[in-house]
């Protein structure tokens, strides 16, 4: 959309002479067929601003584009401004807003996973193999960012249909064959759950058999810490949120975007009302009036099983007291951030917001709200009824706990590993994941994702949690462990997190936005300009508003320290 044609509608002037002549729209006009279509797709549903996400997203699967009639028709009847619905519409990656006179997009869309995972395990000769041999007038091929699956890289993704050790071969044979819905996991269902003893405990909450300070005692004696990535006290959080005057909120952070990250994935797709009744018990405890579940759109099998078995639950009644609403993200790693989040789920761009307010205190539609993550809200059952020392007295290294590692990379057996808080890399990879892959001698490490750094494996003994990397200049995160070897080139793996996150920043602030495509631009250079880069990452992570901005210089200073012989 030209920019002349991004704005609100303006009036003509009236005729020469005539002093109460009619003023004509010199706006876009509204399609009547695609007014007719937006008022079918959203039938009864409500037009409120903050559903806006969830409307583009019915229009897009519908169409399979967001065209400019549709998007005009859509703010007219959410009694929106056309800027507001394009500015969102725009925003995320899973929306193809078409403007006038461009071409749309095919039918079918493939999706190539080119994070780190993925790019070792030959991604880009999967997505080159796919441009050759697929007609791309039928098959449209992109790129694409982290999909959660690290752990059997590479990862395709054709319509909402996951292909896992992709090959070329088994990419193109279910493309042809036009399967593009989820493949839905084998999972406890809610009645095999109540058999083993689920959700007794929320009753137990509900008829007064437990008091709240019982609860927030147990959490806190166990060193319960958010599991997401900031590490912050599960217990004290509650009592925080607790203390704020109501209505108070709860949202659900299911937005796990980090590269190599898919713990989430893994428990909600098993398990799913372990966490959903741990999230109960979080609301109760707190007094929250509604549940918001933000989760990302990568895990469209995860949405179905959670949407199929949240009706079970409300229709069993154990949601009387906290209405449960289910959000989809729209592919935006940012979002994943905890106050972007909430500006997605109040229907807008995903931009992290300024602190204080925290969201504690000011957080969904201004109210206070408490956001957990999923796997942190996955223990609070297991705790709760096994007793703080089970969980306090795992651990090694004097850390406590336990932690569910996400593995990928060159390891024999990668996957989520439930292993103690504090374990080193060197004692995941023996005890854990079976070695070294055969062929591959250890080199280096990211102990937390992409945003947490490299390390060389002449640093594998180090503790693996919060409060022990940081010397380093690394971070745990969310404990996603990529293991590097022989066969890499840490110059290329750092160009290839810096350029995820050039792509994933959401550009509200010039210390990312300009930063991290300054960045891309220097690391691709003959030969990196050591003192400019260092200068460039301080400016980051001093400037920047949110951490994408302030941890992203991560792997590429670590690689300027450690790995010296890769930068030539």
């Amino acid at each position: 959309m030209a920019a002349s044609e991004n704005k609100v509608r303006k009036f003509g002037h009236p005729g020469k002479g005539r002093r109460n002549a009619r003023y004509e729209g010199k706006g876009r006009q509204i399609d009547p067929a695609a007014l007719a279509d937006i008022q079918k797709l959203l039938g009864k549903a409500p037009r409120r601003r903050d559903l806006l996400i969830e409307h583009l997203h019915l229009i897009q699967d519908s169409k399979g584009q967001l065209s400019t009639p549709h998007l005009v028709a859509l703010a007219h009847e959410m009694k929106l401004s056309l800027a507001e619905v394009f500015e969102v519409a725009t925003f995320y990656a899973h929306f193809d807003a078409v403007a006038d006179g461009e071409t749309s997009p095919p039918p079918v869309t493939i999706r190539v996973c080119d994070s780190l995972s993925c790019e070792i395990a030959g991604s880009e000769s999967l997505y080159q193999a796919l441009e050759e041999r697929l007609d791309k007038t039928k098959i449209r091929i992109l790129r694409a960012p982290c999909m959660g699956r690290c752990e059997c890289a590479p990862v395709a993704e054709i319509g909402h249909r996951h292909i896992v050790s992709a090959s070329p071969e088994s990419v193109a044979k279910v493309a042809e064959a036009g399967q593009t819905e989820p493949e839905i996991a084998t999972y406890i269902e809610i009645d095999q759950y109540m058999k083993n003893g689920g959700y007794g405990l929320i009753r137990s909450c509900l008829n007064g058999d437990f008091n709240v300070e019982n609860i927030l005692s147990i959490l806190e004696d166990s060193n319960l810490r958010g599991l997401g990535g900031a590490g912050f006290p599960t217990g004290r959080k509650w009592r925080f949120v607790r203390a704020e005057p109501k209505p108070r909120l709860l949202a659900v952070n299911a937005d796990e975007g980090e590269p190599g990250t898919f713990k989430d994935r893994y428990y909600m797709e098993r398990d799913p009302h372990r966490f959903l009744e741990g999230m109960l018990i979080a609301a109760w405890a707190v007094e929250a009036e509604e549940c918001f579940i933000y989760l990302r759109d990568e895990y469209p099998g995860i949405r179905h099983i959670l949407e199929t078995e949240i009706t079970k639950l409300q229709n069993a009644g154990l949601a009387k007291d906290t209405k449960i609403t289910l959000r989809r993200g729209a592919g935006a790693y940012i979002c994943g951030e905890e106050s972007a989040m909430l500006e997605s789920i109040e229907g807008k761009r995903g931009e992290p917001r300024h602190k204080p307010p925290f969201p504690s205190q000011v957080g969904l539609f201004g109210r206070p709200t408490l956001i957990n993550n999923v796997e942190t809200l996955y223990w609070v059952r297991d705790i709760i009824e096994r007793g703080a020392n089970w969980f306090a007295n795992e651990g090694r290294n004097g850390s406590k706990g336990l932690r569910s590692f996400s593995v990928s990379g060159r390891v024999a057996d990668p996957g989520v590993k439930l292993a103690p808080a504090g374990i080193t890399v060197n004692e995941l990879i023996q005890e854990y994941c079976g070695g070294m892959a055969e062929g591959h001698i250890f080199k280096a490490y990211l102990p937390g994702g992409a945003s947490g750094g490299i390390l060389p494996a002449s640093k594998g003994d180090i503790p693996l949690d919060f409060g022990t990397l940081e010397s380093e200049g690394c971070l745990i995160g969310s404990a996603a462990v990529i293991v590097l070897s022989n066969q890499d080139n840490l110059r290329a793996a750092a160009l290839n997190l810096m350029r995820f996150f050039e792509y994933e920043s959401c550009g509200q602030c010039t210390p990312c936005r300009v930063g991290t495509e300054k960045a891309v631009k220097l690391m691709q250079a003959p030969e990196w300009d050591g003192p400019l880069l260092t200068e460039l990452s301080q400016t980051m992570m001093d400037a920047s508003i949110c951490g994408l901005g302030q941890a992203a210089p991560n792997p590429l200073l670590m690689v300027l320290k450690y790995f010296p012989e890769d930068l030539t």
